[in-house]
């Protein structure tokens, strides 16, 4: 049986990860309505991927004696400057959530909840690779710039990205 606290700080977490994958699609949407088809599938498939994160969180709860709720999500941004301050936001964002999970992780150990503390070692890890690769989509934009033909480049390098995230989950089944 989930401590209360603890079921109450996942739920928080489910909150968070709605938000995450609509805050995405909608930056899909963004990209899309600026000629950013590799930006804009990026994004789809984080929004996708976000979900899933979601959809974990919910089960274990459930699973594990608790009252999973899904919440009401925000509106997310639907505007950006340029794409600099898209993927800032995103990376920002991924921030937010990795010290979310740090936190539920000390609320797991402080309430002696070994089985909660041993899921979420999941969402540590994947949060570890979700800031790394953010991280350097927004190095990758610096270093290329936003103006002139840099925007098709950029567009281009989050592709390769992409392909190289889906290569990986492919291969890890």
């Amino acid at each position: 049986m989930l401590p209360k606290a603890v079921e109450e700080g996942l739920n928080k977490q489910v909150a968070m990860e709605a938000f995450a994958s609509q805050n995405y699609l909608a930056m899909a949407c963004w990209c899309d309505n600026n000629a950013l088809e590799g930006c804009a599938a990026f994004l789809y498939h984080h929004a996708e991927e976000e979900r899933m994160h979601m959809m974990k969180l919910v089960r274990y709860i459930n699973e594990s004696g608790g009252f999973a709720i899904i919440p009401a999500i925000a509106q997310p941004n639907l505007t950006y400057e340029n794409v600099q301050q898209l993927f800032e936001s995103a990376y920002q964002h991924e921030l937010k959530v990795s010290k979310s999970i740090d936190e539920l992780v000390d609320l797991s150990d402080l309430e002696k909840d070994r089985q909660t503390s041993t899921f979420l070692q999941w969402y540590v890890d994947e949060q570890h690779e979700e800031e790394a690769l953010y991280r350097t989509l927004l190095d990758k934009v610096k270093l290329i710039g936003i103006e002139g033909r840099g925007l098709y480049f950029i567009d281009k390098e989050v592709q390769v990205l992409l392909d190289i995230v889906e290569a990986k989950e492919a291969a890890e089944g």
